[in-house]
């Protein structure tokens, strides 16, 4: 799974990560609906379009779990063509400005 070292603390981090209104910063899609609106939680919907190929694409997650205390987020993401993954995210400190984020 992609690891990456972020020069950012971990709780900015899970901030950005934990809200599904700021995927817009950080991800290729455009969110469109957030269902219930508000910070991740277990039964979240999320609805976007990706634009790739000269089309755009209906991108849809579900959250499945949510543990702020260990940083981690658990997704089902449909995309296009019956593709279905499970994602799981999760982000550690490594020290006061600098995190390892997971996603896999």
């Amino acid at each position: 799974c992609p690891i990456a070292v972020v020069q950012a603390p971990a709780e900015r981090v899970w901030a950005l990560l934990s809200s599904p209104a700021s995927f817009d910063l950080w991800w290729d899609a455009h969110t469109v609906t957030i269902t219930p609106p508000g910070p991740s939680q277990a039964g979240q919907q999320v609805e976007a379009i990706t634009r790739g190929l000269g089309h755009d694409w209906p991108v849809h997650f579900t959250v499945d779990g949510v543990d702020a205390a260990r940083r981690t987020l658990d997704l089902t993401t449909r995309l296009p063509f019956g593709i279905t993954m499970h994602n799981h995210l999760s982000v550690m400190q490594i020290d006061a400005s600098a995190s390892r984020v997971t996603f896999g």
